[in-house]
């Protein structure tokens, strides 16, 4: 188990390759949210 093992995290290391023993790191995800400006609502009056 040495940096020519492909199974190892060493190897795999050496190597450049990813896989179960060496996986890849997940992207931070920044979420950003939009300001969006809703629309008033009318207050409507009824009238008899």
């Amino acid at each position: 188990m040495g940096k020519g093992d492909q199974r190892s995290k060493r190897g795999k290391t050496w190597i450049g390759t990813y896989g179960k023993k060496r996986p890849r790191k997940a992207k931070k995800v920044s979420l950003v949210k939009k300001a969006v400006a809703k629309p008033a609502r009318k207050a409507s009056k009824k009238s008899d």
